[in-house]
């Protein structure tokens, strides 16, 4: 007998949380309850403001209707839906149906910014490569260029990715760029979008032999009846965000591609509940079992959801303490 709840849930966000330069004060979304017999599964729905084609509202409206569909015993297609709405019923489905694995990948990149001592203790409890990530964009680009060389120089296993979120003009970059030794540039794992214009970032990376990753070029690309991965040539790794990309299947498809090609696929989070975020690790797991993923967001939380991230000292708080908005 087929049940399904809808849940939403409201969490307080570290206060200094900006998203496209407004502040971000509380993360909303959904969370899906499936349940066939004895069985349940979860997935969550959040779109990301500044960042989704869809709204909360516009989500919910989706969701309510395919929910329904499914309480009937029809079997859904999650191609047309929105991103975050088809990755939720996705993730719900994978999980009542008990394909999903249950190890995860929790050892996110972690998130850095000013002293590389600081980032040494993450580091150490770290198996595998040491990888980190630092956000850079948000001031000049000399000054990036010269903590980049810093954390690299004083962290000799270490490697870096960065994300501009296309924060640079051509000239901007290349100033970046100057700051960083040559021989320090092949332990930069990759920087996502450097450049205003996907053609500049292309070039940047010919240019200086820094890797570059397509994210918001991806995304938008992806949503296309005629996109191909072939045709997005010079970038050594995609960056999927399940919540902007869409379903667990068109994921799974684009990494087995990028895998094809030669590309890197990292899976990055969209500032999702602890609840999805688990999830997350347990996608990459499955899918890009090397792979350390982009999760590192949890921080950016006051509180958890229902399920704890590993070695998170946040307060938990119940599923069942949310507001139970539909159910069939």
């Amino acid at each position: 007998m087929r049940s399904a709840k809808l849940y939403r849930y409201e969490l307080p966000m570290d206060s200094g949380v900006i998203l496209r330069e407004q502040r971000l004060t509380v993360r909303e979304g959904f969370i899906i309850e499936l349940s066939d017999g004895e069985r349940i599964g979860r997935g969550e729905v959040a779109p990301l403001p500044g960042f989704s084609v869809e709204t909360l509202e516009e989500a919910y409206s989706q969701l309510v209707e395919q929910l329904a569909l499914w309480s009937q015993g029809i079997e859904l297609d999650h191609e047309p839906l929105y991103p975050s709405v088809g990755f939720g019923l996705s993730m719900a489905q994978l999980e009542l149906d008990a394909i999903l694995p249950e190890p995860g990948s929790f050892q996110a990149a972690p998130l850095c910014s000013g002293d590389p001592d600081e980032l040494l203790p993450k580091l150490e409890a770290m198996s595998g490569a040491k990888v980190a990530k630092i956000k850079v964009g948000l001031y000049e680009p000399i000054r990036d260029g010269m903590l980049v060389s810093l954390f690299l120089e004083s962290i000799p296993d270490l490697t870096l990715r960065l994300d501009a979120n296309r924060a640079w003009t051509s000239e901007k970059a290349q100033q970046f760029a100057k700051k960083v030794a040559p021989s320090l540039r092949q332990r930069i794992d990759f920087i996502e979008e450097p450049c205003q214009s996907p053609g500049d970032s292309f070039s940047f990376a010919i240019n200086t032999g820094i890797a570059i990753a397509w994210d918001e070029t991806l995304q938008h690309a992806v949503r296309k009846e005629d996109f191909k991965l072939q045709d997005f040539n010079g970038a050594k790794a995609i960056i999927i965000k399940p919540t902007l990309i869409g379903s667990v299947e068109r994921c799974a498809e684009l990494i087995a591609t990028a895998k094809a090609l030669g590309i890197k696929a990292v899976i990055s989070s969209s500032i999702e509940s602890s609840l999805g975020l688990t999830q997350l690790a347990r996608l990459s797991a499955w899918q890009l079992t090397q792979e350390v993923p982009g999760l590192d967001t949890i921080g950016l939380f006051a509180q958890q959801l229902e399920v704890p991230w590993p070695g998170c000292e946040l307060p938990l708080v119940a599923l069942n303490q949310q507001s139970l908005i539909w159910q069939s």
